[in-house]
């Protein structure tokens, strides 16, 4: 099995030396400069990433990562854990909100088993990597072994690596798995150094007396693992879980393949954070696709310094924030592409701009 070491080696910044062609581009194109704000932005992020200053973004997918949690057992989710694999069921239908949003957009979509406690048959967008039937409970001991971590984690990667050899120009990421804010919320908060009782959110619409237990089991969860916690990896490790791993993977290989790729709310963005955490550079191809309605992802966002592309009041996973954002992306590289110039138009420019 390939190291972490070697994975993130792989990985190299966007090449900026592009970036003076494709702002004269920008500035040449038929509007004040710098009139379509985040869309010029975006655009440039895209250019570096992609390494061309003729991008091309025609194929696009999402995989939504599932996964079951141990911790499930504590009584942090008001929704049960069966609910994990029926979900999938519903994503593999078309019947979920991110099956929707992704024909609409289309947007290829992948469902992958990273540990759903079901077995699933054969099915055209399942993809199968599953480590184990759900994560430990992260109360009493680590979420996972460092075997199993590293699993997961090279699982995502190789299938970012995968869809960009297929010729996919933007991915996204998404998850289903109950429970799951629970660890998201515990990498946040060790990874970030913030206060549990800050960045600790409702999920899927507890009352205020599971709250106040859901952030006790992180802060004992955090404490009976803070010896394991020494490095990211360690932290991803003791308090993640297998979907959360992969799409740490999947950030990462996305980068080493030069393919941007789209983070969705509170908890694809912490598999984000932890790819961060391990590869700084990967920052250069991540787009945070959503300001997420849990409190803590505001906090995470503004902690990182990242500003996401949409601010809706989400809440669902799955990816529906990744698909709504890669739109907004795709119309900013298209404007780039196919807007007139000055210089091709004759229209004429601000009395001084020449």
């Amino acid at each position: 099995m390939e190291t972490l070491q070697s994975l993130v080696g792989r990985i190299r910044p966007a090449d900026r030396s592009l970036e003076m062609e494709a702002q004269a581009h920008l500035d040449d194109l038929t509007k004040p400069r710098g009139s379509l704000g985040r869309l010029e932005e975006i655009a440039m992020k895209y250019v570096l990433a992609s390494g061309s200053v003729h991008p091309v973004l025609n194929k696009k997918k999402i995989c939504c990562f599932a996964a079951d949690h141990g911790v499930a057992a504590e009584g942090v989710s008001a929704f049960p854990a069966e609910v994990t694999p029926q979900m999938v069921y519903n994503m593999l239908g078309g019947g979920a909100a991110i099956s929707v949003l992704t024909r609409h957009a289309g947007i290829d979509l992948d469902i992958v088993d990273m540990g759903v406690n079901h077995d699933f048959p054969e099915h055209p967008r399942l993809v199968k990597k599953k480590v184990r039937h759900g994560s430990s409970n992260f109360s009493s001991g680590p979420a996972m072994t460092e075997e199993e971590s590293m699993q997961a984690l090279l699982s995502g990667f190789e299938i970012a690596c995968e869809a960009s050899d297929a010729g996919y120009h933007l991915l996204g990421t998404g998850e289903m798995g109950i429970a799951n804010t629970t660890p998201a919320t515990a990498l946040y908060s060790v990874l970030l150094d913030l206060p549990v009782e800050t960045i600790t959110g409702r999920g899927t619409g507890i009352d205020d007396i599971r709250l106040e237990h859901k952030k006790d089991v992180i802060r004992r969860s955090v404490s009976m693992n803070a010896s394991r916690c020494t490095t990211p990896f360690g932290v991803l490790t003791a308090l993640g879980g297998y979907e959360i791993a992969a799409i740490t993977g999947f950030v990462l290989g996305a980068a080493a393949c030069r393919v941007p790729v789209v983070a969705d709310g509170f908890i694809s963005s912490a598999g984000a954070v932890a790819a961060l955490q391990l590869c700084p550079d990967a920052a250069d191809y991540l787009y945070f696709s959503h300001l997420s309605n849990e409190p803590g992802h505001r906090v995470v966002m503004e902690k990182i310094g990242a500003r996401p592309i949409l601010d809706l009041d989400l809440r669902l996973g799955e990816g529906t924030g990744s698909a709504l954002a890669m739109q907004i992306i795709e119309a900013s590289v298209t404007v780039y592409n196919e807007m007139a110039t000055f210089s091709s138009a004759g229209v004429s420019e601000k009395s001084g701009n020449r």
